[in-house]
C-alpha cells in the first residue's frame, strides 16, 4: 500500500499553487506524505538531490550529441545517413533531459516555497524568545543559500536552449545534405556548438557543487 501511495504522490504533488483549490489538493498531498513519514524538509531534501541527478544526465546527453557531432564531421566514407541518424538519436535524448532538468527545477522551487512558508508559520507559534530568534535565523539562512543555488540552476538551465537549437539545425541541415562538402562548411559552426556545451558543462558543475554543498545543510 504504502508503494501504490509513493507512486501516485510523486506524479501528483508539487503541481503549482495557482488558486485556492490547487493549494487546498496540495495540502492533502503533503499530508499524506507526512503520514508516511516525510515532511517537507525531507522532499525538499529529495528534490534537490533529484535536480543535481537529473543534471549530472544532462551533463552526459550533451556530451554524447557532442561526440556524435564530431563523429559525423571526421565523416571519411562509410554510411553517412546512418551518422546522421545517430546525431537526430543524440540530439533527441539531450532535448529529453533538458525538459526534464526544467521540469525538476520547477519542482523544487515549489517544495522550497511551500516549506518556507510553513516555517514561517510555526515560528510564529514559538513562545521562547531565544528559540523564535535562532529558528528565524536558520530559516534566513537557508532562503540565502538557496536562492544561490536557484540562480545556478537557472542559469545553466538558460544556457541549454541555444545549444540545443544550433544542434537541431545541424540535425535538420545534415539530414538533407549528406555530402562531404556540406559537412566541411558546418566545421566552425560545430566549434561554437562545441564551446558553448564546455561552458554549459562548467555551470551545471558548478551548479551540482553547490546542490551538493546544500544539501549537506538540510
Amino acid at each position: 500500500m504504502k508503494i501504490s501511495l509513493f507512486l501516485t504522490l510523486s506524479l501528483s504533488l508539487l503541481v503549482a499553487c495557482a488558486n485556492p483549490v490547487t493549494k487546498a489538493v496540495n495540502k492533502v498531498k503533503y499530508s499524506a506524505w507526512e503520514s508516511v513519514g516525510y515532511e517537507k524538509r525531507d522532499l525538499f531534501k529529495r528534490e534537490v538531490s533529484n535536480v543535481k541527478d537529473e543534471q549530472e544526465d544532462t551533463q552526459e546527453a550533451f556530451k554524447d550529441a557532442l561526440e556524435q557531432l564530431k563523429e559525423v564531421y571526421s565523416f571519411d566514407g562509410g554510411n553517412l545517413e546512418r551518422e546522421q541518424k545517430k546525431l537526430s538519436a543524440r540530439y533527441d535524448d539531450a532535448a529529453s533531459e533538458a525538459k526534464d532538468v526544467h521540469e525538476r527545477i520547477a519542482k523544487v522551487d515549489q517544495v522550497a516555497g511551500d516549506l518556507f512558508a510553513e516555517w514561517e508559520d510555526e515560528i510564529d507559534e514559538i513562545k521562547t524568545s531565544d528559540l523564535r530568534r535562532r529558528s528565524s535565523q536558520q530559516l534566513s539562512a537557508t532562503k540565502t543559500k538557496y536562492q544561490i543555488l536557484h540562480r545556478k540552476l537557472v542559469r545553466s538551465e538558460a544556457k541549454m536552449e541555444p545549444v540545443l537549437a544550433r544542434l537541431h539545425d545541424q540535425v535538420l541541415f545534415l539530414k538533407h545534405n549528406l555530402n562531404a562538402k556540406a559537412i566541411a562548411g558546418l566545421k566552425v559552426e560545430g566549434a561554437r556548438i562545441e564551446s558553448d556545451i564546455s561552458r554549459l558543462m562548467k555551470d551545471m558543475e558548478a551548479s551540482n557543487k553547490e546542490a551538493e554543498e546544500f544539501i549537506k545543510t538540510l
